[in-house]
């Protein structure tokens, strides 16, 4: 299988070629995966091309505009299985969602030329029996990687899942991950595939820059936008806002930095049981640490309200580590904002250190350190604001990333015609 394979010159005939896509995602909620997959659609259907979006999970109160606005359409299958068994077995029923949906797909629809596959493998084999359709699975990051292994009974419980992962990932035509740290683990992880020599190719996920406008004004005000996850790292800006607003209380009377607060936002689930919890103890570490007053929690807001958030912050602070790509910082970096984030993962590859913000140690007092420069230089976060937008605008666009992916899913269907 060849990964890359020609993405930037297939034939003008191809060019042309009008694709069937089918696209399957797993639960088309709010966050960086389902941004991803909305891109890919969108951009897919302005590149000419007839597309499907296939999920077990789809509520127009809690998604995307994108999903509901006839861009394509958007067809749900299986919602009714459960998600997990007394908040058990997450995986094997996220496994069996989908292969609902994809055993749907295949009974109830007329071939399609290309199915786009996202985040899990396992329905791989089972779209293969239709030899029409070629497969693109998009890898975030291995799962095997992101699931618990702690207990023999967890490991146990988890063998022939990882197993499975590995053998219906290297079924597939093509894969694609979201960046060089991804592609580079998935190396390491899936030692069979390398061996037989499959790699994935690296196709950034993207921002639409044109929603963005430049801010009015820097407000004093971090921003911290993820989903509400302990892996997301959140209590990090917290702890590290703490430090600063200490270094606040030192100041006199009138100082700007003891106007400073910080708004924490992101996708936020009741019916996910870690989002519930992990909210409640932010909210605590937050009346722990004494800051109640100058810290504002947002909970799964629009896009119109992250970007008014966006335009009224003085920078955002991105907060996990090892993170796969992470989309935030490119929207910030869009919205002429630096960032913050950590010295490790996806953020490598898109923030320019000391240039379009600052990468640091995930520690309390490096981010607090990166937050009191900009404080310090009120120039600061503007001139490294509009560098953020050229670098994202040059590298990061959707268009970009649409036709490259474009090329991607051209060359692929063209490799069966042959």
């Amino acid at each position: 299988m060849a990964a890359a394979g020609g993405a930037a010159g297939e034939s003008s005939a191809t060019k042309a070629k009008r694709l069937r896509v089918a696209v399957i995602h797993p639960d088309l909620g709010i966050g960086g995966a389902e941004r991803l997959i909305v891109d890919a659609a969108c951009q897919l259907a302005a590149h000419g091309h007839d597309v499907h979006v296939f999920t077990s999970h789809h509520d127009k109160n809690r998604c995307f505009e994108e999903t509901v606005s006839g861009l394509f359409p958007v067809i749900v299958y299986g919602d009714f299985l459960p998600r997990h068994v007394f908040y058990r077995f997450h995986a094997v029923c996220a496994y069996l969602r989908c292969l609902f949906v994809a055993l749907c797909v295949l009974l109830r629809w007329p071939s399609f030329d290309v199915i786009v596959v996202d985040q899990v493998s396992v329905v791989i084999p089972l779209l293969k029996l239709k030899p029409s359709s070629k497969i693109v699975f998009y890898c975030h990051f291995p799962d095997l990687l992101l699931a618990q292994h702690t207990t023999m009974l967890r490991r146990l419980y988890r063998k022939p899942i990882d197993m499975i992962e590995e053998a219906t990932t290297g079924m597939a035509d093509l894969i694609l991950v979201n960046s060089k740290f991804t592609a580079a683990t998935f190396a390491r992880t899936f030692l069979g595939l390398h061996a037989r020599g499959i790699e994935p190719a690296v196709l950034y996920p993207a921002v639409s820059v044109e929603q963005f406008h430049e801010p009015r004004a820097y407000k004093l005000n971090f921003l911290s936008v993820n989903r509400f996850e302990r892996k997301k790292n959140l209590d990090l800006a917290i702890s590290a806002f703490s430090l600063l607003r200490s270094v606040a209380s030192t100041l006199p009377p009138g100082d700007a930095l003891r106007e400073a607060t910080l708004t924490v936002a992101g996708g936020y689930d009741m019916r996910l049981k870690e989002n519930v919890e992990y909210l409640k103890e932010l909210k605590r570490l937050v009346e722990t640490e004494g800051i109640s007053g100058q810290v504002k929690f947002v909970t799964s807001c629009s896009t119109s309200e992250r970007n008014e958030l966006l335009s009224n912050c003085l920078c955002v602070l991105y907060t996990p580590k090892d993170e796969h790509f992470g989309i935030v910082p490119l929207e910030a970096m869009a919205a002429y904002k630096p960032v913050i984030a950590c010295n490790s993962g996806g953020p490598v590859e898109t923030v320019m250190n000391e240039v379009t913000g600052f990468l640091c140690d995930p520690s309390p007092t490096e981010f607090s350190k990166a937050m009191l420069k900009l404080v310090n230089d009120p120039d600061l976060a503007v001139r490294m604001g509009k560098q953020a937008r050229d670098h994202v605008v040059q590298k990061f666009s959707t268009k970009i990333f649409g036709d490259l992916l474009n090329s991607y899913v051209l060359n692929v269907h063209h490799e069966r015609m042959e």
